[in-house]
């Protein structure tokens, strides 16, 4: 098994686990929930911790961002803004000085580009270790309200940024280019699907979200892709869904680079689509805030009453249960394709 681990062990072999309680956790592990919220006082602190692990041929500075975009969407996705982070960098012992003096700047330029302030970490070499990965960056904000991803309300519209399979899509362009060259993949479509690595990040439409106000959940849909990350709000919310599937947006180049390696464009890991709920009242504001920065987005249904269910809604208008994927097969595919 690759990705994470199933829900039923998560439910009955992690989330009890958790230490001492504190009175100052707001919302602590939790299915579907991205970060952790402290209350302080009388302001929050919002703090989220996440592995990143780089694709074979991935550039210092493109590691530099995703590690700061990944690690920062799931506190912007809360309703903050990231203001400090810390990270751990775990390398082979064959790693050269120049390679991790480049990653480190690239952390620090693109933490600082977002207004995050590096205050700590840890960076050695270690021989269980066989590539430069994060083993651990944690970026933390502080806010006088969140927006949670337990906040979908009924009558709620359920808005989607930039499509599905972002990250499964570009992942797959930029390592196996020759292989979809030979296969007869066109070029403008491998091309496009390379340029959506630097979409993986809902940092902005999170931001623009906020200050538009009425929205009452965000989350980013990672492992699983857009169905998990819909079932994990339905689920932490207690609310059913009705989603169209004819006004998802997917792609020509996500849906052929999927189509190559027979996988759901639903259901494989779309870091970068932010999946949110939002009062019918400003959906028209926030789709043309969205517009006006060149975020493409989409309203693809609405939040019922949990006794209704959640369902696809397919083009012929057939209800379809609307189950999270056991596990995002999208791993296990894309290391199996370099064999073939």
């Amino acid at each position: 098994m690759i990705g994470k681990v199933n829900d039923k062990f998560f439910r009955e072999s992690i989330l009890p686990y958790i230490g001492a309680v504190s009175d100052k956790t707001v919302i602590g592990p939790k299915m579907g929930v991205d970060a952790a919220v402290l209350k302080l006082k009388d302001t929050y602190m919002v703090i989220a911790e996440d592995p990143i692990f780089p694709s074979p041929t991935i550039s210092p500075d493109d590691f530099g961002w995703i590690t700061v975009h990944i690690g920062a969407s799931d506190v912007a996705v809360m309703g903050v803004k990231p203001e400090g982070m810390t990270y751990s960098l775990l390398l082979p012992p064959e790693t050269t000085e120049e390679y991790i003096a480049a990653l480190v700047k690239s952390i620090s330029k693109y933490a600082a580009e977002l207004g995050i302030a590096i205050v700590g970490g840890h960076t050695g070499y270690y021989a269980a270790v066989n590539t430069p990965i994060i083993g651990g960056i944690t970026v933390f904000g502080f806010g006088e309200k969140v927006v949670a991803p337990n906040g979908a309300k009924v009558g709620d519209a359920v808005i989607i940024t930039k499509g599905v399979a972002i990250e499964a899509a570009s992942l797959i362009a930029c390592e196996l280019n020759d292989k979809l060259h030979k296969n007869g993949i066109k070029s403008n479509l491998i091309e496009r699907a390379k340029q959506r690595f630097y979409e993986i990040s809902v940092v902005k439409e999170a931001e623009i979200s906020v200050k538009i106000g009425g929205v009452n959940a965000m989350h980013d849909a990672t492992e699983g892709g857009l169905a998990r990350g819909l079932w994990e709000v339905a689920e932490a919310s207690g609310v059913g869904l009705r989603i169209e599937k004819g006004k998802i947006p997917i792609s020509e180049d996500v849906k052929t680079i999927c189509d190559y390696i027979k996988l759901n464009p639903l259901e494989v890991i779309s870091e970068g689509t932010l999946i949110l709920t939002c009062n019918t009242g400003k959906v028209d504001e926030l789709m043309s805030a969205y517009a006006k920065e060149g975020i493409d987005a989409a309203v693809i249904g609405t939040v019922v009453p949990e006794e209704m269910g959640r369902f696809w809604i397919d083009e012929n208008g057939t209800l379809i249960e609307l189950v999270p994927p056991e596990t995002d097969e999208f791993w296990e595919a894309f290391f199996s394709i370099f064999d073939k």
